[in-house]
């Protein structure tokens, strides 16, 4: 057989055939007479890795089928019968693809090699693995949907350089990860420039591990903090299970700080909706507090434990200083028996009095704190009805608006 290293007449092998074009030595871009290549993509496989909603970043993978053609690297089949051979990637020039609105984007070679065919036909395959800086629309977070361009591009100066065409066949694969799923991609390209060319994938969160983490724990709160309207006004169990909501609430809120999705233009109002849930139920623990202070002693204070003792205090204080004057009045009976007999039942009849108009006093008192207890549970039945039917509406069917070509100017 003969060898490679005869001369190049008499190399006939598939191999010697790609050492002597090895030895071209073209690592140029193939130039044309008007200083463009035209880069053929008839087939690209789209998979998004992951979105990150802190960041707004979107991590995605895209496989490029590329075909070009470049005439110095031809040969003539009269003297090589082969149709194609397979060639080191280093030693042939390639095509560099670049995602414009990445904030970092890498290409690596599928392959070490690539694919040339007689007539100079050059057939290969990238992967570019990119972050791209996408301004996700969170609004409507956990029920959020929105589009995400990825723009490609090769290198290009005026009338000189590179220039993709895609063809109709995309593909995209496992289209779902974590609390993400794509819907669907579509290869488009900006009105009047040919030179930008951009993958628009479709995003949705996946919102039931999302509502039952973040919207269902608010919605139960809330719905026990209007239950727990049905416990004692006059004692202080009340007060206390509302301040145990509270504190429960705002522990809540602090362990997910770091799973609330990242704020943007169209910041996500499900923010607002915890702030609001947090002022309701701060709200309606302040109303229990004086409700009971006024149902206790007739005082507005805030105050969560019934003044049951203090007022036996007092109303023990009261019946030493009358003991005290019952016996002032015993030691005068040894003068007078009849004058201290009816000192004594006078005493006697005002203390029992003075229990009965305090009696009065505190009843009355616990039907105003009562009714007005009653007035303030339906008003917040219905208000806190009403805000989580206005909230999921607005969630749901509100659309907010976010400019995602800015990167192109």
């Amino acid at each position: 057989m003969t060898g490679c290293w005869h001369a190049e007449s008499t190399c006939k092998t598939r191999r010697c055939l790609a050492e002597m074009l090895m030895k071209r030595g073209y690592l140029s871009q193939p130039q044309s007479e008007n200083c463009s290549l035209v880069i053929e993509v008839p087939f690209l496989e789209y998979q998004t890795l992951s979105v990150n909603t802190k960041e707004l970043m979107l991590i995605s993978q895209i496989r490029a089928d590329l075909l070009w053609r470049d005439e110095e690297l031809a040969w003539n089949r009269s003297d090589y019968l082969f149709d194609k051979v397979t060639l080191p990637v280093k030693n042939v020039w390639t095509p560099e693809i670049l995602v414009t609105n990445g904030i970092s984007s890498t290409m690596k070679h599928s392959s070490s090699d690539l694919l040339l065919f007689w007539n100079g036909t050059v057939v290969h395959s990238v992967i570019i693995n990119a972050k791209i800086n996408c301004e996700i629309n969170l609004f409507n977070f956990p029920f959020a949907g929105d589009s995400c361009p990825v723009a490609i591009q090769t290198w290009s100066d005026g009338e000189c350089g590179t220039k993709l065409n895609f063809h109709s066949n995309q593909v995209m694969i496992d289209g779902s990860h974590g609390d993400w799923q794509t819907d669907g991609i579509s290869l488009l390209q900006q009105e009047h420039r040919d030179d930008r060319n951009y993958i628009l994938v479709e995003l949705s969160v996946k919102y039931l591990n999302p509502f039952i983490t973040l919207m269902l724990p608010s919605i139960l709160l809330v719905l026990a903090d209007v239950v727990s309207f049905a416990l004692p006004l006059g004692g202080g169990e009340r007060c206390s299970f509302k301040v145990t909501l509270v504190l429960s609430f705002t522990m809540f809120l602090i362990i997910l700080n770091d799973e609330l999705p990242g704020d943007s233009t169209c910041g996500p109002i499900i923010r607002t909706h915890f702030c609001i849930c947090l002022v309701l139920l701060v709200l309606s623990m302040l109303v229990s507090m004086m409700l009971t202070g006024l149902a206790n002693n007739g005082s507005l204070i805030f105050s969560c434990w019934s003044k049951k003792g203090s007022r036996q205090e007092n109303t023990g204080n009261k019946a030493e200083t009358e003991d005290e004057e019952v016996k002032a009045d015993i030691s005068v009976i040894k003068l007078n028996a009849s004058e201290g007999d009816s000192g004594m039942l006078k005493t006697l009849v005002d203390f029992v009095e003075d229990l009965k108009a305090q009696k009065a006093e505190s009843e009355q008192y616990q039907k105003i704190a009562q009714k007005a207890d009653k007035i303030f549970f339906w008003f917040y039945l219905f208000f806190g009805t009403a805000y989580f039917i206005a909230m999921f509406c607005v969630m749901t069917l509100y659309k907010c608006t976010v400019n995602h070509f800015e990167f192109w100017y």
